[in-house]
């Protein structure tokens, strides 16, 4: 190489290695949003507020930008600090602050996605909503996608005023006005967190709902009066939220199905503030430690301060999915109604079937010829197999061989343009509302019956008529568990059975709004003012409209007396007088399933005995977890506390026994009951175990002479040398007055 080429190159080198490094200079530091927990004690008394506070504190950390800029909320209630956007040299330098506590990079989440109040026994003239006036004066909180305020059900015909300790307020945009009432008596924005998260595709800042989400889980909740609603025809009768009279108020969230921790802590913290006595979450984040759990954290503040937090239990299907699974959240998993929407199909020899179908139309199929497939291949119509000669214009029975799934035969139909399908299966079918042409699905019993006659029929095999838009009740069995109702046992504690009950999450008729697509038909979408829509986001309304009607009639009442009530009157048996089993597998459910059953309004007015829980009762119960103090100040909020009885045998509803190879075979567990029913009552034990397990009580007689006394008893748990993985039974206390007092006990075996 020539000395010219050698400086040449090392030349090259230097300029390389300086245009890299300015690269690198010159590339601004990325913003995150991080949620900052801090010692508010360590506030300078010169600050009036804490946001200004919070807003100097951010303002030292970057002199071009500035704190308004960065911060997004300020928190007062929920915990003690503010979420801002920063880059982690902030953090570190944030870090270094004497009123640091913890930080943590915000994570996003996602929302879970009427016949149900006569399901659940709920009447006019007796019962809860007689003696709760409906829940008459009682304020709800949806934390969620917004809220559509002209649908029909949030008109405030028959309510009564807004209660006067009401601190919220009816939230507008210049582009879009939103009116509130007396139903709806408030609505505001918190979606900073998701935007800076480039996650919202919300059309303006309003409280207005989009998606149709909070829409749903609101009027489910508390929804007004409405007769004639229905989706296309189907469950056609008065519409009606499990709290008619309650009052609600959206805190919205979430505009494209996501969710962000800072927006959703904003939201609670403003509804504790507001003043609301119930609050629902339809919605959830990974599973992370309590102190790390942005819903634990906030929904412990609420319950301190007496507002009931219910939460769906999540959509995961498998064990140990469980979502928002803190002791002192209600969580709740989803189950069936009784209801179903079918078809008819009668045939040329007069025979009449009955089958499922949801098509969205009141289309008549009639006087149409029969078409049965010639061999295995056209009669599975599968991909390819149907010729467009052979079926145009007809009706089309196609088998199930298992070769194609139900919709990949009907796009099949559709490519050849049947005019209809009937369509044999056994499988359970969850999404009967995707079939893109007038379809019915028919068992395996009524196929036989109808593929005898097209043979028999041959080429005369003819559809007198199909009738479609039927609404049937009372089917059997109900309910079941949702096959994609999270199950226990909880990934975080699983000494705490969750979910703590199922109610109604499958096809759940609540109004939306009108500009959402509720189905497609070939190139058009569908709208309705009521829709069927499934999952526990459903089902958590459904518990939040309960409590609502509970704390109406004792509004006495803490959030763990109402949740002690809803648990101990579940109930376990379907309407065949079976254990409630799994809509997937039809087999017989346990606790980790449905915990405590069923919810039953009716019976929790009047529960008898109740497990009740107080602040210091949660306090022991994080002690017991072990947490440093790091992460005790970030859940309590405290700076000083005290553990008096460390232990994690929380005063709960339900019981978990964990056993592995090297741990005592006995689990032993303390509980005190308190009496809200009858002045004088006597109690006595039953309990019920299964294989592997045997449960003991002492006392085995509780004796009660007053109103709100208390009594103690001690259980134990013993597993057995041949228990399988799960065991599960029953701890009753009954008293002369027939109240049933009933606790899941379950056993776990690794």
């Amino acid at each position: 190489m020539s000395v010219c080429n050698y400086y040449i190159s090392i030349l090259s080198f230097i300029l390389a290695l300086l245009f890299g490094i300015n690269n690198v200079l010159s590339k601004p530091e990325e913003y995150k949003t991080y949620i900052v927990h801090l010692d508010h004690s360590q506030k300078p008394s010169s600050f009036l507020t804490h946001e200004t506070w919070h807003q100097t504190i951010l303002k030292s950390l970057s002199k071009p930008v500035h704190g308004k800029e960065m911060l997004l909320y300020s928190y007062n209630h929920v915990m003690n600090g503010f979420s801002a956007r920063l880059t982690l040299a902030q953090v570190s330098k944030l870090k270094k602050s004497p009123a640091h506590i913890a930080i943590h990079e915000e994570k996003i989440g996602k929302l879970f996605t009427t016949h149900s109040p006569q399901f659940m026994g709920l009447r006019h003239s007796s019962g809860l909503w007689n003696a709760s006036s409906y829940g008459e004066g009682v304020i709800i909180g949806m934390i969620d996608s917004g809220v559509w305020p002209e649908s029909e059900s949030f008109n405030e015909k028959g309510m009564p005023p807004i209660p006067t300790r009401w601190k919220g307020k009816c939230q507008n945009s210049t582009t879009n006005p939103f009116p509130c009432n007396r139903k709806l008596i408030g609505a505001q924005v918190f979606i900073k967190g998701i935007q800076a998260a480039d996650e919202s595709d919300s059309p303006d800042d309003s409280p207005r709902d989009f998606l149709g989400h909070g829409t749903h889980t609101s009027s489910t909740a508390a929804g007004n009066h409405v007769p004639g609603a229905s989706q296309f025809g189907y469950a056609n009768g008065v519409a009606r939220g499990i709290a008619p009279g309650a009052h609600v108020a959206m805190y919205k969230v979430s505009s494209g199905g996501f969710i962000a921790e800072s927006d959703v802590l904003a939201a609670m913290d403003r509804a504790i503030a507001d003043g609301v006595d119930i609050m629902s979450l339809s919605l959830g984040f990974d599973h992370v430690p309590y102190f790390q759990d942005v819903i634990a954290t906030a929904s412990l503040s609420a319950i301190e301060k007496g507002i009931f937090v219910v939460c769906a239990a999540g959509n995961d299907g498998a064990p140990n999915t469980t979502f928002n699974s803190a002791p002192w959240i209600t969580t709740v998993g989803a189950g069936t109604l009784d209801r179903s929407f079918i078809a008819t199909v009668t045939l040329g020899n007069d025979l009449t079937l009955e089958g499922q179908s949801k098509f969205p139309d009141r289309v008549l199929v009639v006087d149409t010829l029969l078409y049965y497939g010639k061999g295995d291949f056209e009669k599975s119509c599968s991909d390819g197999a149907l010729n467009v000669s052979e079926v145009f214009g007809k009706v089309v029975m196609c088998d199930n061989n298992g070769s194609s799934t139900i919709f990949e035969q009907v796009r099949e139909l559709a490519r050849v343009e049947a005019l209809a399908g009937i369509l044999i299966a056994d499988e359970n079918l969850y999404n009967i509302d995707e079939l893109e042409i007038p379809s019915l699905i028919l068992p395996s019993s009524s196929g036989a019956l109808i593929r005898k006659y097209a043979i028999e029929a041959a080429d005369d095999a003819s559809v007198k008529i199909m009738r479609f838009v039927l609404t049937s009740f009372g089917t059997k069995p109900a309910p079941q568990v949702a096959f994609f109702s999270s199950r226990g046992p909880d990934p975080v504690n699983p000494n705490i059975l969750k979910p703590d009950i199922i109610a109604p999450g499958v096809e759940v008729l609540a109004a939306i709004p009108p500009i959402v697509s509720v189905e497609q038909f070939g190139n058009y979408d569908l709208g309705s003012d009521y829709a069927f829509l499934s999952g526990t986001s459903m089902s958590a309304p459904h518990v939040a409209g309960v409590a609502a009607l509970l704390k109406a009639v004792h509004p006495e009442w803490s959030p763990a007396a109402i949740r002690s009530a809803l648990m101990t009157t579940a109930y376990t048996v379907d309407n065949n007088g079976t254990t409630l089993t799994n809509q997937f597998t039809s087999l017989s459910g346990t606790p980790l399933d449905y915990g405590a059953g069923h919810i039953n309004p009716n019976k929790a007015m009047d529960p008898g005995l109740i497990y009740d829980i107080d602040w210091q009762g949660y306090v022991d119960f994080l002690c017991g977890l072990g947490y440093n103090d790091t992460e005790m100040k970030a859940i309590l909020r405290q700076s000083k506390w005290s553990c008096s009885q460390k232990g994690t045998d929380l005063n709960y509803p339900s019981f978990v026994a964990m056993f592995s190879a090297d741990s005592p075979n006995v689990k032993n567990f303390n509980r005190v009951l308190t009496n809200v029913g009858d002045d004088q009552s006597v109690y006595q034990l039953i309990t019920e175990t299964s294989q592997g397990m045997t449960i003991k009580v002492e006392p085995t007689t509780l004796t009660f002479t007053s109103k709100y006394q208390k009594q103690k008893f001690a259980a134990s748990v013993q597993m057995n040398g041949k228990a399988p993985p799960v065991a599960y039974g029953y701890v009753k206390w009954i008293d002369q007055n027939n109240h049933i007092v009933a606790s899941p006990v379950v056993v776990l075996n690794s």
